[in-house]
């Protein structure tokens, strides 16, 4: 059953006591960004030169979706970029290693109690992903399955389903810091009005537009910077709008090749 959007949260305790604010009281810190920067623009550069030039403990939120290798080669199809994937086989490809320096970086950008949406496949969610980790001051939160509404690739079980694994920078809090709770854990990719399908014209595994409005919405205020170091993009003025569909629909979902 899919859950009406943005229903009341229910009625705190009498006493006040409660881990759950429907107010986001942390405030993010003035950013002065380079001028090679500019913000709602897709930037031609390096996606780790990129997050190099980042302010440090400055953002509030970042998106960080990969281009995974390690389930293609697991598999091993063998007929990748011919007749499976053209499109995903032109991009350049991440090893494990740029993808744990990606994670530094987004770690050495966040502000405290920062969040960073890390959208991951199965295969990597299963074989572990914890030591990418190591030496940043991220923990695990949180878990969002994407139902996609098409089968993926597998020897058993078919993929119908992404993860964005949800760190929040310490300290860990949910209070002041997550300001909507009406975000399902499990989000169908249905055409209405709650879940949309992902466009993926511009890229061929695009992310569902409206769920990454929501969550840009649950952890910013008005003004505040959003990043996506994959697609070398600042996102402007992330949760000044109320949730909903009328939010800007300039998102980090459309994501372009890390490196140029």
């Amino acid at each position: 059953m899919t859950p009406p959007k943005f229903a009341a949260r229910p009625a705190p305790p009498p006493n006040g006591a409660t881990v759950f604010s429907g107010e986001r009281t942390v405030v993010a810190p003035a950013i002065d960004l380079p001028a090679a920067l500019e913000p709602n623009v897709r930037l031609a550069m390096d996606g780790l030169d990129f997050l190099a030039m980042l302010p440090e403990a400055a953002f509030p939120v970042a998106f960080f979706d990969p281009q995974y290798r390690g389930v293609l080669d697991k598999l091993r199809y063998g007929n990748e970029g011919e007749q499976r994937g053209r499109r995903r086989s032109s991009l350049e490809q991440m090893p494990e290693d740029t993808i744990a320096r990606f994670v530094k970086g987004i770690d050495r950008a966040l502000m405290p109690s920062g969040h960073l949406f890390f959208w991951m496949d199965k295969f990597h969610l299963c074989q572990g992903f914890l030591h990418w980790l190591d030496g940043t001051a991220l923990d695990v939160v949180d878990l969002i399955n994407w139902h996609k509404g098409r089968m993926g690739m597998g020897y058993r079980t078919r993929r119908v389903t992404e993860y964005c694994v949800v760190l929040q920078k310490q300290p860990r809090r949910a209070k002041g810091v997550w300001r909507i709770h009406n975000i399902p854990d499990t989000w169908e990719e249905i055409p209405d009005t709650w879940e949309e399908r992902a466009d993926t014209s511009e890229h061929p595994h695009g992310k569902p537009i409206e769920l990454q409005g929501e969550l840009i919405v649950a952890v910013t205020r008005s003004g505040d910077y959003v990043i996506d170091p994959a697609g070398r993009f600042v996102l402007r003025d992330g949760g000044g709008a109320a949730p909903g569909p009328q939010l800007p629909r300039l998102r980090p979902e459309r994501l372009i090749p890390w490196r140029k």
